[in-house]
């Protein structure tokens, strides 16, 4: 009696916990959607403080490691460098990559 009544409790937890172990898996990959999203989202909300309009046609991509990945046109080198380091200043952001093309 003893033996199935601990059979009985072993299964009724696996049971229960089998779908939180599933349901803990997936939710890794949202975590990193949203935390790269919210990067995104902190690094282009201050290029556009900066109230430069050719700050606003850079592109902004942020991965899964908080490496923020910088693209677009800018009228000048120093644009471009401005728009860097507004990123690497940025919390979370854990590495810059500048692809950003001067325009002539």
């Amino acid at each position: 009696m003893r033996k199935s009544i601990i059979l009985c409790s072993v299964m009724a937890l696996g049971v229960v916990c089998a779908p939180l172990v599933m349901a803990d898996e997936g939710s890794t990959e949202s975590h990193h959607y949203l935390k790269d999203s919210a990067i995104t989202t902190k690094v282009k909300a201050k290029l556009a403080a900066k109230h430069l309009s050719t700050l606003t046609r850079i592109k902004v991509d942020t991965d899964a490691d908080g490496v923020v990945w910088l693209s677009g046109r800018a009228p000048t080198r120093d644009a471009a460098d401005l728009a860097a380091m507004i990123a690497t200043n940025t919390e979370g952001v854990n590495a810059v990559h500048n692809d950003i093309v001067v325009e002539p």
